[in-house]
């Protein structure tokens, strides 16, 4: 339970600022000795709690746009559900692949484009065509959660601002209600089929909210000088992540 608290109040921290919490969380409770499915079910307890004090957070701090988020998180259910239908025709390792050539160019992107997401210029952008966006990233990122899924909120995060140029900031809290309609739909699902183990669940997710309420509390008050490495440790670690799969399949 130690272990478990400790790596689940980190991955609160991280994924409150940049996303991609779970790639901490989740292999923590397998290592503990949780079930593949119980640890999945588990881990979407207690991310979803600390995900709705992060959204709280930056809900109150005026640092995300209710509009934008809620419309996304529609298009999200859309691209999930057509997601899950067409991995079901792609091969994992074609899907691994095909990460592993796009990951690098994220992560170069992040460190060495310093002006996105600087500035929130979101005012620019002609009101019918926010409808248009923010339906269409929840879509994008939707699907991508349905095709593979871990770093979801990272990816909606750079999504935010290089479509819509939110600033860092209040990108990261718009991604927030969309990974917090995600997880809320995950964990009813779960629930009902008993795959929570709740005397695991309830302390880790104490600690996670813990996590989050700093994490987005950090997020808010320093912004993109935060915000950003913090996206590249998440990028590298599902990098990572990925590698390592591949190299078990060989």
């Amino acid at each position: 339970m130690i272990f478990i608290c400790v790596m689940v109040f980190i991955a609160g921290f991280v994924d409150s600022v940049a996303g991609g919490g779970g790639l901490i969380s989740l292999p923590a409770y397998m290592l503990a000795g949780l079930p593949a499915h119980q640890a999945y079910g588990t881990n979407k307890f207690s991310s979803a709690l600390g995900t709705t004090l992060s959204v709280f957070r930056f809900f109150v701090n005026g640092a995300l746009n209710l509009k934008v988020s809620l419309l996304s998180a529609l298009g999200a259910f859309l691209g999930s559900w057509l997601g899950s239908r067409v991995v079901l025709l792609l091969d994992d390792h074609f899907l691994k692949m095909m990460m592993v050539f796009m990951l690098p160019i994220v992560i170069l992107v992040v460190i060495f484009k310093k002006d996105c997401g600087e500035r929130n210029e979101f005012a620019q952008i002609e009101k019918k065509k926010v409808i248009f966006l923010s339906l269409f990233i929840g879509l994008i990122i939707g699907l991508y959660d349905g095709l593979f899924g871990p770093g979801t909120g990272t990816f909606a995060i750079i999504a935010y601002t290089a479509i819509m140029k939110f600033d860092l900031k209040t990108a990261s809290g718009n991604a927030k209600i969309l990974n917090l309609a995600s997880n809320y739909a995950s964990v009813i699902t779960f629930a009902l089929s008993g795959s929570i183990v709740y005397k695991v669940a309830l302390p880790a997710a104490v600690c996670g909210i813990v996590g989050n309420y700093l994490g987005s509390g950090l997020a808010i008050k320093k912004g993109a000088k935060f915000i950003r490495p913090m996206m590249v440790i998440v990028v590298m670690l599902l990098l990572s992540k990925i590698i390592i799969d591949l190299l078990r399949i060989y």
